[in-house]
């Protein structure tokens, strides 16, 4: 694989300049998100500017409702496209589903820079800030329940891939039901199975009662 720069210099594009553009001559299938990663891992370049296209307004949305700053969150969608260059050789498809690849990778990201953000606010504050709490909010129940991130991200290592990133989008990108269906091409109801089953391991794993 290529080394730096990245060459679709996402840091000169916005999610809004998406265009399709055939990809080696496929203008009748648009090729799946595994698939164009599968060809990135191979250095495909045109494979990376086709997947930015297509994946770009879905991640920046996903990274906006963490960060909510618009020119922090493009910035983050930048460092995005970055890392899927460089680590797209880790993706595995038995693991999960491309999307809920990226989506995780786009969180993590918004994530740390919000934290970065914080930290340093506390710092430049005389008073300073109270520290971040992750929040893991229970869709069946409309239960709140405050969690440290460390405990969280523990408990998380004993859900499924498939439950993890339902839970990922639905917790932590705030999307409904029917849009985490959406986002990972399944059934609704399966989907609400994945919540459901992977909200059971975590209150276990967490000693949370409900």
């Amino acid at each position: 694989m290529p080394s730096e720069p990245i060459p679709t210099d996402p840091a000169h594009r916005s999610p809004g300049d998406a265009a399709l553009r055939p990809l080696h001559g496929e203008e009748l299938r648009a090729p799946a998100p595994a698939e164009l990663l599968g060809r990135i891992a191979l250095g495909d370049e045109d494979a990376f500017s086709r997947l930015y296209d297509d994946t770009a307004p879905l991640l920046f949305g996903l990274i906006r409702r963490v960060v909510r700053d618009v020119a922090m969150s493009e910035e983050v969608l930048q460092e995005v496209f970055v890392e899927v260059w460089r680590q797209a050789t880790r993706f595995d498809a038995h693991r999960g589903s491309a999307r809920g690849w990226l989506c995780t990778i786009a969180h993590r990201r918004a994530v740390d820079t919000v934290r970065s953000s914080e930290a340093a606010r506390r710092r430049d504050s005389e008073e300073g800030l109270l520290q971040m709490e992750q929040q893991v909010v229970d869709v069946q129940e409309e239960g709140i329940m405050r969690v440290e991130s460390q405990r969280v991200q523990t408990a998380m290592g004993a859900l499924t891939p498939a439950q993890a990133e339902a839970i990922r989008l639905a917790y932590f990108g705030g999307y409904s039901h029917r849009e985490v269906a959406a986002l990972l091409d399944v059934p609704v109801g399966t989907a609400k199975t994945r919540i459901r089953d992977g909200m059971i391991v975590l209150r276990d794993r967490l000693g949370v009662t409900s």
